[in-house]
């Protein structure tokens, strides 16, 4: 049994102490460069007229839409460190002559905040895919990983290592550690272990000053609390991440069901939504939504009989049965969810550890949290929603679990309890060639209109790691992002957690030397 293709299309997209005035920007990239030198071998730093750069920025753009934007304004130069202390001479630089950092460990900003900047400025990309290294504990059970490294290079690592234990993260294997940690972290094990970033034990980061803080004791309880899920970039650069990794059985089951309209789409994910968020921990079921079809996915910690036989009863209207089941063990199915029947024939290194992706069509997302059940009537309102000339889907991720034990405030993720499951709204289109017209079509802006009342509310909920500059992005005044301004979209991200981030930066960044589009403002009165 295949993956279907919509799932396998949207799985790929698979997101400073004081001020420095900016001086001119021939005299920023001089010294800066110059400064760059004295610390960082030259073949560490490519500037645009080194052949290999244009190749390199692009090379982590997931999302054709940002690719004209990232090459119209590029980067001063892109920093790719094989050691803290080329990272830390980074930040004494670019502070020092005026140049703020752009940080990217797998490139799957929604909004490619990792290779551009919207506004016209002084810029540099600090590239940490050289920053790779997976460390595994087998008897601790526990696992120290760069923030270069992707997902798909942990979940190996681990299976080689300590066979029986998995970890909590995302489906797409080319996602870095780095953001997706820091943002949050869901996957198909959060109603079993939580996100990723509950299974944070320890960190190391390079803070606004250029110091790197080795651990959890150096940096203090409120920064190592800010960047399990507050969203990293906005208060250093992290550089590696000890992670409590957990157990899994021998083998795991993965089904498929497709239902059309005709088939009971609407009924059966209607009555989804309160079963999924019930069921034992150790199952998870997700549904894909698109082209008046609903796709039920799942990952079940143990063998096909059992999910057979709880779903029968709890949603009959699958009418699951073993054939629709593919027992495997945890790192083969985390290699088959993404790449589907490509993993039977492939050496599972081949397909974890590459972190290439082919450039593919534009996309757009955003997100909600549903906490009350839509009705049937508003589910056939979404199924036949017109599309146009792009793709429309929905993936509906299920929580309760886990996720809803864990307090609102443990991290600045707050979607715990109450929640039955989050939605991710994507959208693909053809552009104009790579780089092309970027203008989104209207599916996912009316739709998502249509669903406010439907979701969250006081607010509308977001996931931080589904990036949404349509929600709001930062106004700067003196060279420091407001909190006014932040604040609009921040609770959207973090809800009352976002004041407590918005401290802590002033604590450790309060000039906002790390400044992006959507990151922490500091507090400052």
């Amino acid at each position: 049994m295949a993956v279907s293709i919509s799932i396998a299309l949207l799985l790929t997209v698979c997101f400073l102490g004081f001020y420095v005035p900016a001086p001119s920007l021939a005299s920023s990239a001089g010294d800066f460069l110059g400064c760059l030198s004295t610390d960082v071998p030259s073949q560490l730093v490519l500037t645009p007229g080194s052949p290999s750069f244009k190749p390199l920025l692009v090379s982590s753009i997931r999302n054709a839409r940002f690719v004209a934007p990232a090459t119209a304004m590029p980067p001063l130069c892109i920093v790719t460190p094989t050691n803290a202390s080329h990272v830390q001479a980074a930040v004494r630089c670019g502070r020092a002559h005026g140049v703020r950092l752009r940080v990217r460990s797998g490139g799957h900003d929604t909004e490619g905040l990792s290779s551009r900047s919207q506004r016209p400025e002084v810029f540099a990309v600090v590239d940490l895919a050289k920053l790779n290294s997976v460390h595994v504990d087998p008897q601790e059970a526990t696992a120290w990983v760069d923030a270069g490294a992707t997902i798909g290079e942990l979940y190996y690592a681990v299976s080689k290592a300590a066979p029986g234990l998995g970890f909590p993260a995302g489906v797409c294997p080319t996602v870095g550690v780095g953001g997706h940690f820091s943002g949050g972290g869901q996957g198909l094990m959060m109603r079993k272990y939580g996100l990723s970033a509950d299974n944070i034990l320890d960190a190391s980061i390079v803070n606004a000053d250029g110091i790197l803080l080795q651990d959890n004791k150096a940096m203090g309880d409120d920064l190592f609390w800010a960047i399990r899920g507050g969203g990293g970039v906005s208060f250093g650069i992290v550089l590696s991440f000890k992670v409590r990794l957990a157990p899994v059985p021998p083998t795991v089951t993965f089904f498929s069901v497709t239902k059309s309209m005709d088939q009971g789409a609407v009924e059966a994910v209607t009555k989804w939504q309160t079963v999924a968020p019930a069921l034992p921990d150790d199952l998870t079921v997700r549904v894909n939504v698109q082209q008046r079809e609903a796709n039920f996915q799942s990952l079940y910690l143990g063998n096909c009989s059992a999910v057979v036989g709880t779903l029968r009863d709890r949603l009959p209207e699958l009418n699951l049965t073993r054939a629709d089941c593919r027992e495997m063990s945890w790192v083969q199915y985390v290699a088959y969810i993404y790449f589907g029947d490509a993993s039977n024939s492939t050496p599972l290194e081949a397909l974890l550890l590459n972190r290439t992706l082919t450039l593919g069509r534009f996309y757009k997302n955003k997100s909600d949290y549903v906490k009350e059940a839509l009705t049937k009537d508003a589910w056939e309102k979404i199924f036949t929603w017109p599309s146009g000339v792009a793709e429309g889907q929905l993936v509906l991720e299920p929580q309760g679990g886990r996720m809803g034990s864990i307090a609102g405030d443990d991290t600045p993720f707050p979607h715990r309890g109450g929640v039955l499951y989050n939605i991710q709204y994507l959208e693909s289109w053809n552009g104009d060639g790579v780089g092309g017209n970027s203008s989104t079509p209207s599916w996912i802006n009316t739709i998502y209109d249509f669903m406010e009342p439907l979701v969250s509310k006081n607010p509308r909920a977001a996931y931080a790691n589904y990036r949404d500059l349509d929600i709001g992005v930062n106004q700067v005044v003196g060279g420091v992002s407001t909190y006014e301004s932040g604040k609009v979209w921040g609770e959207r991200y973090f809800g009352g957690n976002f004041q407590r981030l918005a401290m802590i930066k002033r604590k450790v960044d309060a000039g906002d030397y790390f400044r992006n589009e959507q990151s922490v403002p500091p507090l400052l009165s």
